[in-house]
């Protein structure tokens, strides 16, 4: 079953350009009613129940049936997400209740500065990856010319039907 979001929870996310669930479907499903303000999945049958949209959504607007193999028929799951983890409230059909707490980052939220002690001023036409200061060269030419053997040339040639 694919995502749903529940229109009386969900607020477009306060009326931005693009919502939460937009920027994180990796199968671009999400997209806002621009005239409710309400974010939907325009193809239920493509989605992949990644959970991602569910655990992004600020509202909590937005749930997906849980994954059978830990709550089959009537259980829910519901992800909160804070900075620092995220926990699942896993409800089985026969009424028990377990929470998972599982951190989503090793660093606190804005502390990694991925560009400090790179070169500035890239280009699209240098060959260096971003981490390299110099290409590396070669141990040995490329267009180094190789010797066929006799057998060698015997297989080929029954290969080709010669």
């Amino acid at each position: 079953m694919p995502t749903f979001v529940d229109p009386s929870k969900c607020d477009g996310c306060k009326g931005g350009e693009k919502t939460a669930c937009m920027y994180i479907c990796p199968n671009d499903l999400m997209i806002l009613d621009s005239e409710e303000m309400k974010a939907y999945n325009q193809e239920p049958d493509a989605c992949w129940e990644c959970y991602s949209c569910v655990k992004i959504c600020p509202q909590g607007a937005i749930t997906a049936r849980p994954y059978a193999d830990f709550a089959p028929m009537g259980g829910t799951c519901i992800p909160m997400r804070s900075a620092d983890s995220i926990m699942w409230t896993v409800k089985f059909r026969n009424g028990s209740v377990k929470r998972f707490k599982f951190p989503i980052r090793t660093t606190p939220e804005g502390s990694i500065k991925p560009y400090d002690g790179h070169p500035e001023g890239a280009s699209l036409d240098d060959q260096l990856l971003f981490t390299e200061s110099a290409l590396a060269k070669p141990k040995e030419a490329i267009s180094k010319k190789f010797d066929v053997a006799e057998s060698d040339k015997t297989v080929t040639e029954m290969e080709h039907g010669r």
